[in-house]
């Protein structure tokens, strides 16, 4: 039996009060769509069907080959929605899931029960409901005495009466295609101007046909959204499931109410996260490391039993052993060798840092490429910037830098030499050379027991 899944994404989602289109909101640093795709593509082998608007090229840029598109350029309701994907998908699927692009926490495993029971009878359609006490504005569910349902009443037109039941229709449906297709254009047109999807069901009991249902296990997977209140209830509910699956695989989270890791992120065992960590965007954090506490990992790769302390790492790559901050900042290209330490207020931008190389507090390093074990006192600038372009340092092996030295690249420290405190280097520093003052200038060699 085919299965098509037919995504509804062309609301106007005015209520977010955004320049963006709704379904491209993020929870967990993902767009909401893409948590409805991958459910729907759990139940069919071919792309889902997305209704979008008018303007919707964003959406269509953000899902590409992931889906099929087909647009609704006026808005007039579910139903017509639904509708526009009839040329394209009439005789050619059994059943057509239809679902709402702004419910990204139905889980792929509900939907598969949803097809299932369809498959299994002979009814027009199978409709996801829940009991719940909170209504969240849902149409309630109406049946007779012998439990069978006869209608969805919208809550606000609902009775005194009709408010007090308790379940609720949840807007993701399994239809029989065939009977889909020609019933949609029976939906009346309502009082205000739209085709209601919902108004199936008055079409399938005037025809004596049975529409069936699945209750919803989890009422948190009805979690709609349609403004920044309910963006941030969800991205809670799915941070809470994030967490929980990392302390389960053996991370420490001392506060997972404090903590936010995005969904793409990934961590070894016996990492301990302090509060208020943020791990963002694609980051991989290794085993047997320490992130926290107030500290931000942004699309980065962490090694194994490192220490992030109150710092800021976006788009870095820190190798094993390697211990940054407090109040450090590695920006984009840094990368740290094993057995680096970055000290308070240390910024590093495009740039290397060898094995256990030691940079002191309150310095930049941008644009270098710095060697094995080297010391860079605090307060070393890298002054990389030209007004024109940014230029590189090379500082090779074992070089002392003190503190407050000025580096104006494009200049190379050799291998063993040292600056003295307070020195502005201009010019190329030869091998186990020591200099010193404003401009430097060699003073001596480097002897055996400096």
């Amino acid at each position: 039996m085919v299965t098509t899944s037919v995504i509804l994404a062309a609301g106007q989602g005015t209520r977010m009060k955004s320049s963006l289109p709704k379904v491209l909101h993020t929870l967990l640093g993902v767009p909401i769509i893409d948590y409805t795709l991958e459910a729907a593509a759990a139940v069919s082998n071919e792309p889902p069907v997305v209704v979008v608007g008018a303007e919707s090229e964003l959406i269509r840029e953000r899902i590409g080959e992931r889906g099929r598109f087909v647009t609704q350029e006026t808005q007039l309701g579910t139903g017509h929605a639904v509708l526009q994907a009839e040329d394209l998908l009439k005789g050619k699927s059994d059943q057509i899931l239809v679902t709402y692009a702004d419910m990204p926490l139905l889980s792929a495993e509900t939907l598969i029960r949803l097809v299932n029971e369809q498959s299994k009878k002979n009814g027009p359609f199978t409709m996801l409901t829940m009991v719940s006490e909170d209504s969240r504005g849902f149409g309630r569910i109406l049946r007779d005495r012998h439990g069978k349902i006869t209608a969805i009443v919208e809550e606000v037109q609902a009775t005194p009466e009709q408010l007090l039941i308790k379940e609720l229709n949840v807007g993701a449906y399994c239809f029989n295609a065939e009977w889909l297709w020609e019933s949609l254009k029976k939906i009346p047109l309502s009082p205000k101007g739209e085709y209601y999807l919902t108004d199936l069901v008055d079409i399938a009991v005037k025809d004596n046909l049975p529409v069936t249902s699945v209750q919803l296990e989890n009422p948190e997977e009805a979690v709609g959204i349609n403004n920044r209140i309910h963006l941030a209830e969800a991205d809670g509910i799915l941070r809470s499931k994030v967490n929980r699956q990392w302390m389960l695989a053996g991370v420490t989270i001392v506060d997972p109410g404090r903590t936010y890791i995005e969904r793409n992120v990934n961590i070894g065992s016996d990492t301990t996260l302090l509060p208020d960590t943020y791990l963002l965007g694609e980051s991989v954090v290794g085993s047997e490391c320490i992130v926290g506490p107030n500290s931000l990992v942004r699309d980065s790769i962490v090694g194994d039993n490192c220490r992030i302390y109150a710092s800021v790492v976006e788009g870095a790559y820190v190798e094993d052993e390697v211990s940054i901050g407090p109040f450090s900042h590695l920006r984009k290209g840094a990368r740290l060798s094993r057995g680096v330490h970055i000290g308070n207020f240390g910024e590093v931008k495009n740039s290397t840092l060898g094995p256990d190389t030691k940079m002191g507090h309150f310095s930049y390093i941008g644009d270098a490429t710095i060697g094995e074990k080297v010391n860079i006192g605090a307060g070393t600038i890298t002054c990389n910037f030209d007004g024109v372009r940014k230029n590189l340092t090379e500082i090779e092996d074992d070089v002392f830098i003190g503190s407050d030295t000025m580096l104006v690249a494009p200049v190379k420290i050799k291998k063993g030499s040292r600056t003295g405190a307070g020195s502005v280097v201009t010019k190329d520093v030869p091998q186990k050379t020591v200099v010193a003052g404003v401009p430097a200038r060699a003073i001596r060699k480097v002897e055996e027991d400096d």
